[in-house]
């Protein structure tokens, strides 16, 4: 790993982050992150989803009051880019969720923290501002999500965001190619004080998915409880179907995110994008959603955008940012994706992020 806490040469654009992260990782711990699972699929799809919509230019707007500031779930955000939940950072930086939750804290942006954190969600709340968001993953006993749920509380984050597309995560074939492992140094925190039970096994005759690995997968009564033991809003992350969506809503949720899970949960799944205008069709104008899956420039979070987000969440360049120059790096990368909707929104006429409707997009082929 590289700990170096400065922005190198060659870092014209917020994507070369991306180029610049095998330098400062590890191969193995590179390719984990960049990896999905299977062939990568999904994960190709995500970027490739981007590049089948151009932006279209418009000449004698009046952009000079131009800003992308936004209210969302309460919160007053100087622009719509959200810090995904993203496990393990220790596999970037020595720092890990630590340095990023500095630069969310600089840049006035919202994180969102994992429960698969290598830090406690609790040291992770004193680094950060207050736009704080707690990524849940429901656990074998309800006690100790109701513990994660009161400690999240307690720590003043703001959100609960449930995430229902991961109980079952196949490995990446380019990151078991590399020989990745993951290093004892990478535990999950906030877990430590759970005992964890041990795998299941199922009988002679039975499945290691369906018996197995779906033993303790959330369904719809883990939603009714989560939904009426916490008092803070509930976030679903994972949604891609037009009908979960709708049947989310109804059942109470505060808002959806829709993400394939970065291409690490079904190889082979729609890109999170090319969903978007289904399900905001499913949800209607004024319920809050937002995209996860492939942004690495403001171009992308522009076009999100005007397909129905409400904001985005950055992933892996987050992480890749944070290989290459831990807290500055991820604070940098922010307020280039920033400037580059700036840029995106004065070209195509949008002052505001309100602006920013289908019209203006064209299918680029």
């Amino acid at each position: 790993m590289n700990p170096a806490n400065r922005i190198p040469p060659g870092v014209w654009n917020a994507i070369d982050y991306e180029r610049l992260a095998p330098q400062a990782m590890d191969a193995g711990r590179h390719a984990y992150v960049a990896g999905g699972c299977g062939w990568d699929a999904t994960v190709a799809a995500n970027r490739a989803a981007f590049a089948g919509w151009a932006v279209l230019p418009r000449l004698l707007r009046d952009v000079r009051a131009g800003h992308t500031r936004l209210q969302l779930a309460g919160m007053d955000l100087p622009h719509p880019l959200l810090l995904a939940p993203v496990a393990h950072q220790r596999l970037a930086h020595p720092d890990a969720e630590i340095a990023t939750a500095r630069a969310a804290q600089a840049t006035g942006s919202c994180l969102v923290a994992s429960t698969l954190s290598s830090c406690t969600l609790e040291d992770i709340a004193a680094a950060s501002g207050p736009a704080r968001w707690f990524q849940l993953y429901l656990q074998p006993q309800r006690e100790h999500s109701l513990d994660l749920l009161r400690r999240a509380e307690n720590a003043g984050y703001r959100a609960i965001v449930l995430t229902l597309d991961a109980s079952i995560q196949l490995a990446s074939r380019s990151a078991l190619q590399a020989g990745f492992a993951m290093p004892p140094d990478c535990v999950s925190a906030n877990l430590a004080r759970y005992p964890q039970p041990a795998p299941a096994q199922p009988a002679a005759g039975e499945s290691r998915i369906f018996q197995g690995a779906m033993r303790h997968a959330p369904r719809w009564d883990d939603l009714r409880w989560l939904l009426a033991s916490t008092r803070l809003p509930v976030w679903i992350k994972g949604v891609l179907h037009p009908d979960d969506a709708r049947e989310l809503q109804a059942a109470g949720a505060a808002g959806l995110i829709v993400s394939n899970h970065g291409g690490r949960s079904l190889d082979g799944a729609p890109a999170s994008l090319r969903m978007l205008p289904a399900l905001r069709a499913a949800v209607g104008a004024g319920y809050p959603l937002l995209l996860d899956g492939g942004v690495r420039s403001g171009q992308d979070a522009f076009k999100a955008l005007a397909l129905g987000a409400d904001a985005v969440l950055v992933g892996r360049l987050q992480v890749y940012a944070l290989a290459v120059a831990g807290a500055l790096g991820v604070a940098h990368m922010l307020q280039m994706l920033a400037e580059e909707l700036h840029a995106c929104m004065a070209q195509a006429g949008c002052a505001q992020l309100s602006d920013i409707t289908h019209d203006t997009l064209t299918p680029s082929c």
